[in-house]
């Protein structure tokens, strides 16, 4: 992807304008999903219930944590289309492990280690043979599905142990969901590590010159290698949510997430091509994604509707800001 982005010219934006950013499209994302959060209170008698809203967090919550590094990773001009892949064949290496009699805490083990493998293979690829991480994680988003449709063909797995339907399906406190207080957790350490610390400051600065940060210094193929590692793990640890909610292993399981993913991270702010975004937008996003896709179910809107205003939601957010350039700069020529 890196290839792609050099074409055009990247204004730097990083961690300084945090505060700028927050009281402009962080703060009109958070007023929109104030708005849709009035507008399924009014459309549904069931929304306020509490366990309604804690049921509606699963509809966002593993793609959300996947979207934590994935917003990362964008911001130093890469990005990882295999992550739904990631999941699917995650989630049937477990199903095999489980039904080979594997307990709980090493089934965790192996989901996670398997969405870290994929990632590294995706950022070796990328990094060390200097390919373009769209035409690479294309290339391994159809072979993991592939290697998880070989395995499974059209059966299920689902020979999981009693204890492991916690991760998905647990309560840590009332209503409150340990997916969705995991989610909490990292939203937290993701945003401290972006913002606050050298590592955030070295992806700021990838993304918006790669090369001026290797004379600076940074070992930009490691850091890039390091992300794609996060974006496999925390695609792992998805797996093993979505896996432990479902109760089983599907060959189609989290079909299509990746477009969601991305959705959340560019609805979020984060620059498509790089240099610039906060992760306090890449939550809100989440949520809003979350509220429109809980609202409309409960209105009974089929799943296709749904993919086609994600789908929309994704074509507006890309092309908005650049169609808005293009007509400021015809103002001041």
């Amino acid at each position: 992807m890196s290839k792609m982005m050099t074409s055009e010219a990247i204004k730097p934006t990083s961690a300084p304008g945090f505060f700028q950013r927050l009281l402009c499209w962080e703060g009109f994302l958070l007023a929109v999903t104030l708005a849709v959060f009035v507008v399924n209170a009014l459309a549904s008698p069931y929304f306020l219930n509490i366990w309604n809203l804690s049921d509606a967090t699963f509809n966002f919550t593993e793609k959300a944590i996947i979207v934590l590094p994935m917003a990362m990773l964008i911001i130093a001009r890469e990005i990882d289309l295999s992550v739904a892949s990631t999941i699917a064949l995650s989630s049937t290496v477990m199903g095999f492990c489980a039904a080979a009699g594997v307990d709980t805490p090493l089934l965790v083990c192996v989901g996670l280690g398997v969405g870290l493998l994929c990632g590294l293979f995706n950022g070796i690829l990328v990094t060390r043979f200097n390919l373009s991480s769209i035409v690479i994680t294309i290339g391994t988003m159809s072979l993991y599905r592939g290697i998880t449709y070989i395995l499974l063909g059209d059966q299920a797995l689902n020979s999981y142990p009693e204890s492991f339907a916690w991760f998905g399906q647990g309560y840590v406190w009332g209503a409150l969901s340990f997916e969705f207080a995991l989610f909490i957790v990292l939203a937290a350490l993701f945003a401290f590590v972006l913002h606050r610390t050298n590592f955030g400051r070295r992806t700021y600065a990838i993304g918006n010159n790669p090369t001026g940060a290797w004379y600076s210094g940074i070992n930009v193929k490691r850091h890039n290698l390091i992300l794609f590692a996060l974006v496999g793990l925390m695609s792992g640890l998805a797996s093993v949510l979505l896996t432990s909610r479902l109760g089983s292993t599907r060959p189609t399981i989290a079909m299509g997430w990746e477009l969601a993913v991305v959705t959340m991270a560019v609805l979020g702010g984060v620059n498509i091509l790089g240099g610039s975004g906060s992760m306090v937008g890449v939550i809100i996003a989440a949520f809003l994604m979350g509220l429109v896709t809980f609202g409309l179910s409960l209105l009974n809107v089929p799943g296709i509707v749904m993919s086609v205003i994600i789908g929309a939601m994704l074509i507006v957010v890309i092309s908005l800001p650049i169609i808005t350039r293009r007509m400021m700069q015809r103002r001041r020529n």
